[in-house]
């Protein structure tokens, strides 16, 4: 399997595939194909991993795409402005955490599952769910960022501390809790919420800079109502 990133606003992977190669994404990811590519739709994984990724906030079925002759060509394109990520997993042999809406789609090694948080605050008070994702398996995995990716290399027992929604996916061995805000005047008059996600490492992580859910809020405001003239 080939690809190429094209765009930059809202980019798209376009991937050319060889005889009965096999490349999947959520229903409703595919943007184009060529001739010579078969499409099917299942519950990948059985009907348990299916509503771990519905929990997760996925789709509950995944669409395939195999190429039936050599060349054949499918892109997938991401959902906002941002950025598509490669990631190649081969360099993540403890497999990489995601949180929910980052994956966009994955060669048919590589396997996706749910993955519980270990302690129960950092999953109800996170921001992203009880839940995250875990890739896992050799293959390409593409990650699907808001705004500009940021990535860093956490070292043994190194520290950050991130907005919850501006997290995208780190490795398994990345220690991952939740950290209240000190302060009521920061948490009342700082506008950055009550928690941050704390990151420990080592380990490799993968932030966005935009957080999709604060921009969306930004424009409620301007957005009319019935009452508007």
């Amino acid at each position: 399997m080939n690809y190429k990133l094209i765009g930059q606003t809202v980019p798209v992977v376009e991937m050319t595939l060889n005889n009965g190669e096999t490349v999947y994404t959520q229903s409703g990811g595919m943007a184009y194909q060529s001739e010579g590519i078969k499409m099917t739709t299942n519950a990948r994984g059985g009907v348990m991993k299916s509503l771990g990724r519905m929990f997760s906030g996925e789709s509950m079925f995944m669409a395939s795409y195999t190429a039936e002759t050599s060349n054949a060509v499918v892109a997938f394109a991401s959902t906002v402005p941002g950025t598509v990520v490669p990631v190649d997993l081969a360099n993540h042999p403890g497999g990489l955490i995601m949180q929910k809406g980052a994956f966009l789609c994955a060669e048919n090694s590589v396997n996706t599952s749910v993955a519980f948080t270990k302690k129960l605050m950092s999953g109800f008070f996170g921001g992203e769910g009880f839940i995250l994702q875990k890739a896992e398996g050799r293959g390409m995995l593409f990650l699907e960022v808001d705004g500009d990716v940021i990535e860093k290399d956490l070292k043994p027992g190194e520290v950050i501390k991130v907005d919850t929604g501006n997290v995208v996916a780190f490795d398994s061995n990345v220690s991952y809790d939740i950290e209240t805000v000190k302060g009521l005047g920061n948490i009342f008059l700082g506008g950055e919420g009550l928690f941050l996600t704390k990151l420990t490492g080592p380990g490799k992580i993968i932030l966005q800079s935009q957080n999709i859910k604060d921009f969306a809020g930004k424009l409620i405001p301007f957005l009319p109502t019935r009452n508007s003239n």
